[in-house]
């Protein structure tokens, strides 16, 4: 349990570096960052369980089932604190992937960050392609066309044009 509980908490954390500039608030890890200390716990606590059965120690027993009882109180803390947060970081990620698609030039880090975004989860603008049409670059273009990156895969001559949506 303490193997999948750290692999869960290391995935998120790991995804979360791909979105960090997504990201304003850092309390978006506790979570991930609670299940990972809660899995150690439970590594050490399950050592010392193993330990108390073996020599039959009433108080060992004991003891272990009063921190068995806190992990699952961090467990539910983590869960709820995850529940709570979700529309917060919803917010946060949608005000700020929308400062940084007005920062888009197609040059910059930024823009890097915003194709590869768009790519890799199949996705064009915050909501949909039309929030490129109130960006900077989009109108610096003049060509009513939104990035590369917001083209279907299967599209072979997706241009990025709004007069083409089912290829977006």
């Amino acid at each position: 349990a303490a193997a999948g509980l750290s692999y869960v908490g290391a995935y998120v954390i790991n995804t979360y570096q791909s979105y960090d500039n997504f990201l304003q608030d850092k309390y978006a890890l506790l979570p991930a960052v609670i299940i990972i200390c809660a899995a150690v716990v439970m590594f050490i606590i399950g050592l010392i369980g193993c330990c108390a059965t073996f020599r039959e120690s009433r108080v060992g027993l004991g003891l272990f089932l009063a921190i068995i009882l806190v992990i699952f109180i961090a467990e539910v803390s983590a869960f709820v604190l995850g529940f709570v947060y979700r529309e917060k970081v919803k917010t946060d990620v949608q005000g700020t992937m929308s400062s940084v698609f007005e920062k888009y030039d197609g040059k910059n880090p930024e823009s890097t960050v915003v194709d590869y975004l768009q790519e890799q989860l199949h996705c064009c603008g915050v909501k949909n392609y039309s929030d490129w049409t109130t960006t900077q670059w989009f109108n610096s273009t003049g060509n009513n066309s939104v990035p590369q990156s917001c083209c279907q895969q299967e599209a072979k001559n997706c241009t990025g044009h709004l007069d083409q949506p089912q290829e977006l």
